[in-house]
């Protein structure tokens, strides 16, 4: 049994731990936090070594990537963003026999993105049964460890698995459209939360500033554009010039030299002039018209609209496929503003599915 308040001091201290690494603080600098040195002591050079070798095992997981997960999950891990999220749940600390054990299938798009479902479990007094994915079971197993040794309670709730998952009371699997299908069929009779596709979208007007769309680009560019916030999508008005955004997004033309990265735009290049399709490009993003919301990594897909109206019927029509909105237009319902979409807090749910509220109904 364990109350909100030891848990959100345990979940403090590891965002203290892992805000170390994108500013270069940390026990090498002489500037660790004093509550961080026996902890440091035991992991601050693993931890480091683990995100050196990250890029090797798997080429998506840059250096700079690795560093704004981490920022965005530190972020996340502030007292006071905790409290704020928590708080009115009014979570009550569940005794062993109420507890569930919850498996969790993690997506491997981008460094850690299934920690907040295992935060989310943990917090509501449940079990974790994780079962990452290869592409990023390394970060999460340490980080798990680590958050063991703040709080060995709290990690003793805290399990992971290679095999195919069972013996769980619920789950919480995120995958594909394919693979959706497959764990709405499989997991049937279990509580669950399936999550499918989906990705950011922005309404431009015309009107915004060179940094808005520069801070744009950070929504479409970052993680190379394979997370579910990433803008994939945009929608211009009719008499709008592609080439005033092009331009401000040639300052992302480094990572055209990813090579991954690099020969997704070549791949889509060499197509679209192969089925003589129409497309614009800079050289690092190519920007073809279609209806589609997500499109393939080195692509962003636009539609044009002559009417606000036209655009709030489409959001409407593809919410099933939508993470989130940018737009700076005060007649898009529920907008964030460009350069957000990589920063989400606790309570930006993912399908805007409340996950502590089904995990409180489980008890």
């Amino acid at each position: 049994m364990q109350n909100i308040s030891s848990l959100i001091t345990a979940f403090t201290r590891l965002g203290l731990f892992l805000r170390q690494f994108p500013k270069g603080t940390g026990p090498e600098s002489g500037a660790e936090a004093p509550e961080l040195g026996k902890l440091n002591n035991a992991y601050f050079k693993e931890f480091s070594e683990i995100l050196e070798q990250e890029p090797v095992l798997n080429p998506w997981f840059t250096a700079e990537s690795l560093m704004k997960a981490l920022k965005g999950i530190a972020s996340m891990l502030e007292e006071e963003v905790l409290q704020k999220w928590l708080q009115p749940y009014g979570i009550k600390a569940l005794a062993s026999g109420e507890q569930r054990t919850v498996g969790l299938v993690l997506a491997g798009n981008i460094p850690m993105v299934g920690f907040h479902d295992m935060m989310s479990v943990l917090a509501s007094g449940h079990r974790v049964l994780a079962k990452p994915s290869s592409k990023d079971d390394r970060l999460i197993r340490k980080v798990a460890e680590i958050l063991t040794a703040i709080d060995p309670a709290l990690g003793s709730r805290i399990s992971f698995t290679d095999e195919t998952l069972s013996g769980m009371d619920a789950v919480i699997a995120t995958g594909s459209d394919n693979s959706a299908r497959y764990f709405e069929y499989y997991f049937r009779k279990l509580p669950h939360i399936i999550r499918k596709n989906r990705n950011g979208v922005a309404v431009l007007t015309g009107k915004e500033s060179e940094k808005e769309l520069a801070a744009l680009g950070e929504d479409i560019f970052t993680y190379f554009g394979m997370g579910c916030r990433n803008v994939t999508k945009l929608y211009i008005p009719e008499a709008y010039d592609l080439k005033v955004l092009l331009g401000v997004l040639d300052s992302f033309h480094p990572l055209y030299q990813h090579h991954k990265y690099g020969n997704n735009v070549d791949y889509y290049r060499t197509i679209y002039l192969m089925n003589q399709v129409t497309f614009l490009d800079n050289g690092v993003l190519l920007l073809k018209e279609d209806p589609a919301i997500t499109s393939p990594v080195g692509v962003v897909f636009y539609e044009r609209y002559s009417e606000i109206g036209f655009v709030q019927q489409e959001l409407e029509l593809h919410r099933q496929e939508i993470q989130c909105i940018v737009s700076s237009d005060p007649e898009i319902k529920d907008a964030i503003i460009p350069g957000s979409t990589q920063i989400p807090m606790p309570w930006d749910y993912a399908d805007g599915v409340d996950t502590i509220r089904f995990l409180m109904e489980l008890a």
